[in-house]
C-alpha cells in the first residue's frame, strides 16, 4: 500500500509550493497534466522547473492528454520515471506502452467511465494500471465507488500494482483497497488541510499492509 500526493495546477508556482510541502514526508509525488482536449480543464504543462527536484523526488506524471506518447521524453528528460497515460485518445496503446518501457515504469490509465475492455494490452506487460474513481479532469471531486468496482474482475489475474485517483481520504481508501487498490493518489484531502503531513500518515494507518 502506497499513498501518492497529487498535484494538479496550472502555476508552477503552486506546484512548487505544493512539491516544498510534500517532499520531507512523501515517497512519491503524482503529478497530473490536462491539455484541454482531452478534459476542460487545462495545467501547467512545461517539464523544465521538475528538474530542479527530479534527483531527490520519484515524480510520477499522470497524462490526461491527446496522444500522451509526445509528452514521455520531455518529461523523462525532465527526471520523472513513471509515466500513466490514459487510453481514451491514445493512438496505440502498444507504441506508448513499448516506449514508456525505454524510459522507465510505464502504465495505462483509464477514465472513470472507461470498460477494463478498452485495454489492448496485456496487463502483465504494464509497470502499474491506474483507474479514476472521479471523471478525469478537476481535483475536488467526489468518490464515485462505481466507477472502480470493475476492478473485481481483475483482481485475481494480475499482479501488477492498481492505482486510485479521485476523491481519497480517509473513508473512501478503505473502499479502494477492498476492490483492488494498491496505490493511492491524494490531493484535496492533503492539499486544503492545515497539516499536509498529518493527512498523509492517517492515509498510511487508514488500510492494513497486508489487505
Amino acid at each position: 500500500m502506497e499513498v501518492i500526493p497529487g498535484i494538479l495546477e496550472k502555476e508552477w508556482s503552486e506546484i512548487e509550493k505544493k512539491i516544498e510541502l510534500v517532499r520531507p514526508f512523501a515517497q512519491a509525488i503524482h503529478i497530473d497534466i490536462i491539455d484541454g482536449k482531452f478534459a476542460p480543464n487545462t495545467t501547467f504543462l512545461d517539464p523544465t522547473p521538475f528538474k530542479k527536484y527530479s534527483s531527490d523526488i520519484f515524480f510520477e506524471l499522470h497524462m490526461m492528454v491527446v496522444d500522451p506518447l509526445q509528452y514521455l521524453k520531455p518529461f523523462a528528460d525532465a527526471g520523472f520515471r513513471r509515466f500513466l497515460g490514459h487510453i481514451e485518445k491514445m493512438p496505440s496503446q502498444e507504441e506508448f506502452v513499448a516506449k514508456g518501457q525505454l524510459l522507465g515504469e510505464v502504465g495505462l490509465a483509464i477514465d472513470g467511465p472507461t470498460a477494463l475492455s478498452e485495454i489492448n494490452v496485456p496487463l502483465d506487460d504494464l509497470d502499474a494500471l491506474l483507474c479514476m474513481s472521479i471523471k478525469a479532469g478537476f481535483s475536488g471531486q467526489k468518490f464515485e465507488p462505481t466507477y472502480i468496482e470493475k476492478l473485481e474482475m481483475i483482481q485475481e489475474e494480475t499482479w501488477i500494482p492498481i492505482e486510485i485517483d479521485g476523491g481519497i481520504n480517509s473513508d473512501t481508501m478503505v473502499k479502494a483497497a477492498s476492490l483492488g487498490g494498491t496505490r493511492f493518489v491524494s490531493t484535496s484531502f492533503i492539499f486544503s488541510s492545515q497539516n499536509p503531513e498529518g493527512n498523509y500518515k492517517i492515509l498510511q494507518d487508514c488500510v492494513p499492509s497486508e489487505t
